[in-house]
């Protein structure tokens, strides 16, 4: 075998498996690549790239990226012909109208195709036995399809999810069940908090649920970075979050499911109930911090709200709040947002309770503490006390009632200090 690889056939090796996890566990591409270099030695071709794949691309190679890089890596070195060489018959194209079509794009680039297990020829022979094998591969395709869906959707009538876990619920192998939906935390508690609230009426509408679910930083936004209006509604609509499973595409009705629900049957009835029935309207959508007084302050000429706007200048935009009542002397005048809401500040600084108002409520705290101490409701006169005294006394012992009477009819403190001035008065001491 010739040293200079100049003198060598370029080649180039293609791997592929039918998905990332086979690459997590360690069978597939090194081993395909490992037996493709050997080939390439004893045939005496210089390996030049590897393009690996893993994905299927059900059958239409334009799916795979690697096989695309490798075609256009074929375009951009023109007038080299390269061998392609795979390792399985299979991993070219399982389905025979796309195999048909990869073959013509490689022969149009001038590339010649060479697999481990089996002998491409250009004879009628030769390209007879090629569509058999590959209406072969597009046979077990489709029929490891048909029984890798018999198995999920049989599972689903039993009261399993088969495909993407929803929002709030994630995947774990749980004895005798095998995979099972999950509570995901911190999302199943924010979904929950969303479809209860709902329920309840804290959320007015599905606007104000879509808000909440954005303001809250653990909740998945996906590539667009704002939670659609759509995926709200899909959000309250699906009966997996009260515990039950349906898929109409199969025709498998609802029915109780085996993982834990987030919401009790009873709140997803609620929730239903309210999106059949309408809702208010949301609240707007510019009723934000930007403008904490907007529906508060009202022009002074037609006493009606103001409305609030940003106005864009030539370096930053400007805040204001504007009368936009035609027959109002003011319509169009705005007013900036900080002079609006500088004086409604100042305004609530004026608001300081005076030093009478302040003695009025040291003596309300009196009252109310002495009315504790001796009993009486804070709330209650005078005269009702009494009667209720006299209606306590009635029902006391005779002894006590006398012992009572006697108290009573002592003087007190201040009637013997007012008698022992009258007396005092009386005799000229003072």
């Amino acid at each position: 075998m010739p040293n200079d690889t100049t003198l060598q056939t370029p080649a180039i090796i293609y791997c592929r498996v039918s998905s990332p996890s086979q690459i997590r566990l360690g069978h597939g591409l090194d081993s395909q690549e490992s037996r493709c270099r050997t080939y390439a030695e004893s045939r005496g071709y210089a390996v030049e790239a590897v393009f690996p794949d893993d994905v299927s691309g059900g059958g239409d190679f334009m799916n795979r990226p690697g096989m695309v890089a490798l075609l256009s890596y074929l375009d951009a070195q023109k007038g080299k012909n390269y061998k392609i060489i795979f390792d399985d018959f299979k991993r070219f194209a399982r389905d025979t109208e796309f195999h048909i079509a990869l073959r013509r794009a490689f022969k149009s680039r001038g590339a010649e195709v060479e697999c481990l297990n089996f002998k491409f020829e250009d004879t009628p022979e030769g390209k007879f036995t090629e569509t058999i094998f590959a209406a072969q591969g597009e046979l077990e395709r489709e029929q490891n399809r048909r029984q890798t869906q018999q198995k999920m959707r049989e599972r689903v009538r039993k009261g399993y999810w088969v495909f993407a876990a929803p929002v709030g619920y994630k995947y774990e192998t749980v004895p005798p069940h095998g995979k099972l939906l999950v509570r995901k935390e911190p999302q199943a508690s924010i979904v929950q908090e969303a479809l209860e609230g709902f329920a309840s009426g804290r959320f007015a509408s599905q606007a104000e649920v879509q808000r909440y679910l954005e303001d809250q930083p653990d909740f998945s936004k996906g590539s667009i970075g704002y939670v659609h209006p759509q995926r709200a509604a899909d959000l309250l609509a699906r009966p997996i979050y009260a515990g039950h499973i349906v898929y109409p595409p199969w025709g498998i009705t609802l029915r109780q499911g085996h993982h834990a629900p987030i919401i009790s049957a009873e709140t997803y009835q609620k929730i239903q109930e309210r999106r059949q029935g309408g809702t208010k309207h949301p609240a707007r959508a510019d009723l934000n911090r930007d403008f904490v007084l907007r529906g508060a302050v009202s022009c002074a000429d037609c006493d009606v709200p103001y409305r609030s706007a940003w106005s864009k200048g030539a370096r930053k935009s400007y805040a204001y709040y504007v009368c936009q009542t035609k027959d109002c002397e003011s319509y169009a005048k705005s007013i900036p947002r900080a002079k609006l809401e500088g004086a409604f500040e100042a305004f609530l600084q004026r608001l300081t309770p005076s030093t009478k108002m302040f003695a009025r409520a040291r003596h309300v705290q009196r009252h109310l503490g002495s009315a504790s101490i001796a009993g009486q409701h804070p709330y209650q006169s005078a005269e009702s006390a009494n009667r209720g005294r006299r209606a306590q006394n009635r029902k006391a012992p005779r002894q006590d009632r006398r012992h009572r009477r006697s108290r009573s009819l002592r003087p007190s403190r201040r009637e013997i200090q007012r008698r022992g001035v009258i007396k005092d008065c009386a005799q000229g001491k003072t």
